[in-house]
């Protein structure tokens, strides 16, 4: 592959974003993502957890379409990945995010795999910005000298990044349908009641066979959380579930993290998460840091909850890990698995958040949260949703590993392309199916 070496700004612009006043209400809760550094874990940015109204986007810098490729230049940490993302949808963005456009003449096709193809080489622009963070000056971004091939060769490689990300998004999207679905069926069953109801109506409840209908009464009592199935109870969530915290060993000592033995997360491992099960952990800790943690090592299918900064992460654990101050963590071994504390916990984020208080931040202790009152279904209506729950969520483990394996193939063979160490030739483009995209 014959390019020049040039600077990056020889073909791209960058845009930069900010935030609307947070005071202002009426900026907030629209509609329009606003993306910040916890939206940005996947190469496809499908949505943001915050949105502006018409009004906060006129008063945002700049407003994007979709397919725009952004970029974290401000808070991350320096050890991980610079965070490279394509927008699915238009969108704003605050001020540690850049949008790199292409100028005219360059596939914006092809920006983003330049980019990841350069990651390792970017990474080491990162300047330290204390706290444990980076960001990438503006200046010696525009200045990164990149190879550029051919319009030709760009659609190449841009044919075979796609190639990858659209089985990655396929597979992300798939596991979005399989938690909607279970969601679905947790609200109609523990919220909704519909087969109770369906029952008491003299109907046969919709979408279950006799032997699953037969499992709910067919009339409802009074409770302090309303009307609620005959023989279901109210209790306090602390009597149903063990609700444990972690802590931090301390970091300036060595011996608590090295050898890094252990899985150790901080909720910070969640933010961004493409799935709703932890595969892997940004840190570890030694035998001697794991000893330091009340709570040791939970199990596999530990259900996670962040407390703090921000409350409500969620994510279902698929190796032992020890955890962090700012989790609550509900291991099995309750009257509630940990699949349906999932959902309940979902489905009762606005109970746990108005039981949080502080003055830095909003916090929910374990004092807090055991006495919220949460329903106690039969035991045998909570063992035919658990069955339901842990099919669903074997898939969704099964296609993240997928995802993360398509991902890491993707990252080593851009490179080698980007580079022209490779030649697109050599590369052979696979159809649909279970193996690989690309071979070389």
């Amino acid at each position: 592959m014959q390019s020049e070496l040039r600077p990056l700004g020889d073909f791209v612009t960058l845009a930069s974003g900010n935030t609307p006043s947070k005071a202002n209400a009426d900026y907030w809760g629209g509609g329009t993502p606003w993306v910040s550094a916890k939206d940005m874990g996947d190469f496809w940015v499908e949505d943001a957890e915050d949105h502006l109204t018409p009004e906060g986007v006129a008063v945002a810098s700049r407003l994007v379409p979709a397919g725009t490729v952004l970029l974290l230049v401000r808070g991350m940490t320096l050890h991980k990945r610079v965070p490279i993302c394509k927008l699915a949808k238009a969108a704003t963005f605050n001020q540690d995010v850049k949008a790199v456009q292409p100028k005219a003449g360059f596939s914006g096709r092809f920006l983003p795999y330049l980019l990841v193809g350069n990651h390792d080489r970017l990474h080491e622009l990162v300047d330290s910005a204390g706290h444990g963070t980076g960001r990438l000056n503006t200046d010696a971004l525009l200045s990164f000298p990149v190879f550029v091939p051919s319009r030709a060769q760009q659609d190449g490689i841009a044919d075979i990044g796609e190639a990858f990300d659209d089985r990655l998004r396929l597979l992300r999207q798939t596991n979005a349908t399989l938690e909607s679905i279970a969601q679905a069926l947790f609200k109609s069953w523990f919220i909704d009641f519909d087969p109770v109801r369906a029952k008491a109506e003299g109907r046969e409840p919709e979408g279950m066979d006799a032997a699953t209908a037969a499992l709910f009464p067919a009339d409802f009592v009074h409770s302090e959380l309303g009307p609620v199935p005959r023989g279901w109870r109210v209790q306090p969530i602390g009597d149903l579930v063990d609700a444990v915290g972690g802590s931090t060993p301390d970091t300036k000592n060595e011996a608590f993290w090295e050898p890094a033995v252990h899985h150790w997360t901080s909720p910070k491992d969640l933010s961004g998460a493409t799935a709703p099960v932890l595969l892997d952990t940004e840190r570890r800790v030694s035998n001697a840091g794991l000893a330091k943690i009340s709570s040791g090592l939970l199990p596999v299918g530990t259900l996670l909850m962040s407390s703090r900064a921000p409350i409500g992460y969620l994510s279902l654990s698929q190796v032992p890990v020890a955890i962090n101050q700012g989790y609550i963590a509900m291991p099995p071994g309750g009257r509630l698995p940990p699949t349906y504390l999932y959902f309940w916990c979902q489905l009762n984020m606005g109970a746990i958040k108005g039981r949080a208080n502080g003055s830095t931040f909003m916090e929910i202790s374990k004092k807090a949260f055991r006495p919220i009152p949460a329903l106690l279904p039969s035991p045998e209506v909570v063992n035919r949703f658990q069955e339901f729950a842990i099919t669903v969520f074997s898939r969704v483990t099964a296609n993240e590993r997928q995802a993360r394996a398509l991902a890491e193939v993707r990252d080593a063979l851009l490179p080698r392309l980007v580079s022209g160490k490779l030649q697109l030739q050599e590369v052979e483009v696979e159809g649909e199916g279970e193996g690989e995209v690309a071979q070389a």
